[in-house]
């Protein structure tokens, strides 16, 4: 159980709650919703004791799992599937039975070996009751329904695109939550920060399915309406404008309906007071010209004044960010061309001979299983990593932008301001001020440090340094992950308006059909297409 009372959020001196209580307990399935840069990801991080709340008192009780959005620790050279074992110790157990089993087959004394196989014994008890081998069945389905495979599992962390290591962790969380097996820890809260994010359209389903049956809490932020619809019966709105949390004891589209209806009962409310207190004050200036009616005039004065502060905020439309990319620097034909590109990360083949010519003004969709090497090719074209083989060339005036799906372009230490300004160094400082303005960053959050900022920020961070270049060739590697409904039609929009050349990795099929794409290379093969609406349903399956 999470328990958090008169709690208070802060982003630098911005108050993102104020005087909350919250409580998660098993059973409960909470959509934690707002939009980007109301405070949802802070709210998970201090629910998860991964952030200090600025006040107020916050209790847990039990396990609790928690999947950051962006998650950057553990030690890289370790497998995947140790990664997921981990969760439960299995890992160790397995890597010292193994120990202890070549112990017992090469020693040659009789006393030495008799003491190898008492600790293996007591090892293999202790592996049976955290579930044993079965449980490693069960790691091994959950990770399968997530997209991880057995050739994905083998690999070490290290040589896993950003995607792939997301899913290890989730299903590292999963894993210890799940009911099968001895060792499961069903009573666990799970704090899931955009768990749909790089999963196919059947992963998203599989997860729905365990997360509507796991028995323990659960508070999740997602875009994903579908989910949200499916798997929570409670619903908390971070309400940016008033840093309150209105709570919805519902399902989601009964909270859709109510959230609706309170709407049109603030604006009723509101427009009857401030119409009596509009006549209230037009009859007090009639009457306080006139001395002897001065006090009833700003007793009338006081009256209209407490009609309307009495009254529930009506909620604001919400500021969007105004996305535009940049105009395209001037180009040769074809400013980018590849050939026999390859990548292998030890015995592990990614993809070879990948050839693309990118043409001034192209549009081009990549597509591809998880793990076939999207991002990798990405990187490999724009020169943020070495292919084995092959070649990139720049072409006349080449300028690339690229956007990376885990923010790799980010430095996390350093605040919004160093970021643009070092994307942008030759830029006016007033300009990058009036862009920063239509990303929505102004004032004191100009100086708050990238890492602190919730994933949709990072994404608006990460695309304002984009937009202050002249690129005339966009990498765009999952564009619209971690945004609202509004800033994600935004990104739509610049897409179907920038007049440069596009290569594009997302499982968005609305991205897609934005782009309106001429070509698609399909990896791992390295195959290149003309675009067909046949492949659009390929997209959310890549």
């Amino acid at each position: 159980m999470i328990t958090a009372n008169d709690l208070e959020l802060r982003a630098g001196s911005r108050i993102l709650l104020s005087d909350t209580a919250l409580r998660v307990q098993a059973g409960d399935r909470i959509g934690l919703v707002g939009r980007n840069g109301a405070g949802k990801t802070t709210t998970l991080r201090v629910l998860a004791g991964e952030g200090e709340p600025y006040a107020g008192d916050l209790r847990r009780s039990g396990e609790v799992g928690y999947l950051p959005q962006d998650p950057r620790e553990g030690d890289l050279s370790v497998t995947a599937k140790d990664r997921v074992l981990s969760a439960r110790g299995l890992d160790d157990l397995a890597r010292k039975m193994e120990k202890a089993q070549n112990a017992m087959a090469e020693l040659v004394d009789d006393g030495q070996r008799d003491n190898a196989v008492r600790k293996y014994g007591r090892l293999e008890e202790r592996f049976a009751s955290l579930g044993g081998y079965a449980a490693e069945s069960e790691a091994a389905r959950i990770c399968g329904n997530l997209g991880l495979h057995e050739r994905v599992l083998a690999q070490p962390l290290r040589t896993l695109s950003g995607g792939q290591r997301r899913r290890v962790e989730l299903a590292r969380i999963l894993f210890a939550a799940s009911d099968a097996g001895a060792g499961g820890k069903s009573g666990t809260i799970l704090l899931l920060d955009e768990p749909t994010n790089h999963l196919d359209a059947d992963s998203i389903t599989w997860l729905r399915t365990f997360l509507k049956s796991h028995s323990g809490g659960l508070v999740v932020i997602s875009h994903d309406v579908e989910l949200l619809a499916d798997v929570v019966n409670k619903v908390w709105f971070l309400d940016a404008m008033r840093a309150e949390v209105d709570l919805y004891n519902m399902g989601w589209q009964r909270y859709l309906d109510a959230r609706a209806s309170d709407e049109k009962r603030r604006r009723r409310e509101r427009a009857n007071a401030e119409k009596k207190a509009s006549a209230l004050m037009a009859q007090a200036d009639k009457m306080r010209a006139k001395a002897t009616k001065a006090v009833a005039a700003q007793n009338m004065i006081k009256r209209a004044e407490r009609l309307v502060s009495g009254l529930d905020d009506v909620r604001q439309s919400d500021k969007v960010a105004k996305i535009r990319f940049p105009s395209p620097a001037p180009c040769g034909k074809t400013p980018l061309t590849a050939s026999g590109l390859a990548k292998s990360y030890g015995s592990l083949e990614v993809f070879s001979g990948v050839d693309l010519a990118i043409d001034r003004g192209s549009r081009v969709v990549v597509l591809g299983l998880n793990g076939a090497g999207k991002t990798t090719l990405l990187r490999l074209i724009g020169s943020m990593e070495e292919s084995d083989s092959g070649s990139v060339e720049p072409g006349h005036g080449l300028r690339i932008g690229y956007y990376a799906q885990e923010h790799e372009t980010l430095d996390h230490n350093a605040s919004v301001w160093a970021n643009v300004r070092h994307a942008a160094p030759d830029t006016p400082e007033q300009t990058l001020r009036n862009l920063l303005g239509t990303f929505l960053f102004t004032g004191e959050q100009l100086e708050q440090p990238a890492g602190t900022l919730s994933g949709g920020e990072k994404t608006r961070l990460a695309l304002a340094g984009l937009v202050s270049s002249a690129a005339n060739v966009l990498l765009l590697d999952e564009p619209t992950n971690n945004l609202d409904p509004a800033s994600r039609e935004q990104v739509l929009d610049a897409l179907r308006r920038y007049e440069g050349a596009v290569v594009l990795v997302t499982h968005d099929p609305g991205a897609v059909e934005a782009l309106e794409p001429e070509r698609v290379i399909l990896l791992p093969d390295g195959t290149e297409d003309h675009w067909s609406p046949d492949y659009l349903d390929l997209v959310q399956l890549a």
